[in-house]
């Protein structure tokens, strides 16, 4: 490998499981730890929240709303931000072909 290649990026669609599976894991997946950990921090924090603002008649998922809802927005975020960067070092290896 010269000094200008870089490696490959990570595979977006595995960037997608990792943010699936644990909220803002897929942004330290890509290396954007700080953005990841702002997600997870905030899916905890409206999660927390939403539990102790609703009535224990609500089940898991009305109770964690705002957790969720933070995570579920922070999925496709990390997936596109992945995919741009696989886009991008596609297109610097065709220009330096």
């Amino acid at each position: 490998m010269t000094p200008r290649e870089e490696p490959k990026p990570i595979n977006p669609y595995l960037v997608l499981t990792i943010a699936a599976l644990l909220p803002g894991g897929g942004h330290v997946a890509i290396g954007q730890a700080l953005r990841g950990l702002g997600f997870a921090f905030f899916s905890l924090l409206l999660a927390i929240v939403t539990w102790h603002l609703s009535t224990p008649e609500q089940s898991f998922v009305g109770r964690s709303a705002g957790g969720l809802f933070v995570w579920a927005l922070s999925i496709p975020d990390a997936y596109k931000l992945a995919r741009l960067r696989l886009e991008a070092w596609s297109w610097r290896a065709e220009r330096r072909a």
